[in-house]
């Protein structure tokens, strides 16, 4: 629990840091208006249609108790809808960081600096960043799949569906979202997701405290504005608290 609250108290750090430099907070939030609106039409549409859908996913309902039929559907909307947001919400992060990966850098570079810096950081043009970040993030959202399709069908589960799976897909969002605030600074040390995923396995319960206050706060309308850049400033105090700065420093080969 140590390392979970560890990460909670980066996450906030990085509003502290954000609030002392507003022109950073600005920076951070552009590319999230981008893909705030390509993404926002997506679930405005799914909410409108969402009772269509668990009709059309339940048709083994049809002959059950009116009672039950509510039930079933209900939880399968949840489920359904729920898997939807979490997938959202990583590919958001994910689409953001791509294609706003000149800000980021830009971002993560004063906040190092202010730090003690990276030495030999690996310097990168914005069409390399936008290839890593597009193919880890595709990677990361298929990987995401694994989870979140069987956690929608158990949101068809009575009671479970409705209780126990919307924390399970809680954690398994913060997770990915994790592993994605942390990937700017991974890439200026030459770090790509091969290096970085197991590393951050290891502090499972600091990414977890990042990851799921970003998360759930980006559950807000338009919340995700503010949320990103305070959320990526604590992804790079992260990162430099799992590289461990005196040993991890050097920069490797891209793969």
């Amino acid at each position: 629990m140590r390392d979970f609250f560890k990460g909670f108290g980066m996450f906030w750090q990085g509003l502290g840091i954000l609030l002392r430099s507003p022109k950073l907070l600005l920076i951070g939030a552009l590319p999230a208006v981008l893909t705030t609106l390509l993404l926002l039409g997506g679930v405005v549409a799914l909410a409108f249609w969402i009772d269509d859908l668990s009709l059309v996913l339940t048709p083994f309902a049809d002959e059950w108790s009116p009672r039950w039929q509510v039930l079933i559907r209900v939880a399968v909307g949840i489920g359904v809808f729920g898997a939807v947001l979490a997938i959202c919400l990583i590919g958001f992060t994910a689409l953001t960081i791509a294609v706003g990966g000149p800000f980021y850098e830009h971002i993560a570079e004063k906040v190092e600096d202010d730090l003690g810096g990276v030495p030999g950081a690996v310097e990168l043009s914005w069409w390399r960043l936008l290839v890593m970040g597009l193919k880890d993030g595709l990677a990361l959202v298929l990987r995401s799949l694994l989870f979140t399709i069987p956690l929608m069908f158990a949101g068809f589960i009575p009671v479970v569906g409705q209780t126990v799976v919307p924390v399970l897909l809680a954690l398994v969002t913060a997770w990915f979202l994790a592993l994605e605030l942390i990937a700017v600074p991974f890439y200026r040390r030459g770090m790509g997701l091969k290096q970085r995923r197991p590393l951050l396995r290891r502090r499972r319960a600091l990414a977890l405290g990042l990851g799921l206050p970003a998360s759930l706060l980006c559950l807000i309308p338009f919340a995700a504005l503010i949320v990103m850049p305070v959320a990526f400033v604590g992804g790079v105090l992260v990162a430099r608290e799992v590289l461990a700065m005196d040993a991890a420093d050097q920069p490797l080969r891209v793969a």
